[in-house]
């Protein structure tokens, strides 16, 4: 393997430690913006948001951040409004990043507490617990 070969972005497999290091500075960023309330929108200054993760694509120009109101209620208003303000975070972001390039924010519903709850009542349920005492 050449060094060439070493700088490509990897295509489709696990992230690289550089787009883990960058979706966590962003993560940190927009949680930290949103916490002191930093973006001026009363719908976001009347909730609480945790920023999940941020995944960041292999050329570093998309970051998609996976988001959930406190408390789970009502997702899709906090991401809509997370994408009425996406030019101000992207800048917040862009004072915190130092990239050639912001990266591009896109928001989505954080569903892995739902796709927890949903294991453990699969672990639960008599059927699997037989198969898994086998």
């Amino acid at each position: 393997m050449g060094a060439m070969a070493k700088n490509r972005p990897s295509s489709g497999g696990a992230p690289s430690q550089r787009q883990l290091r960058v979706g966590e500075l962003i993560r940190r960023t927009l949680s930290d913006a949103l916490m002191r309330g930093d973006v001026h929108d009363p719908d976001l200054a009347a909730m609480s948001i945790t920023v999940g993760e941020v995944r960041v694509s292999p050329d570093l120009r998309v970051a998609t951040a996976y988001v959930l109101p406190l408390g789970g209620r009502e997702p899709e208003l906090a991401v809509a409004a997370l994408a009425r303000n996406v030019g101000e975070l992207r800048r917040i972001v862009g004072r915190a990043v130092k990239l050639k390039a912001t990266p591009e924010l896109r928001f989505r519903v954080d569903d892995t507490y739902d796709r927890i709850d949903r294991t453990r009542a699969m672990f639960a349920d008599a059927k699997v617990r037989q198969d898994l005492d086998e």
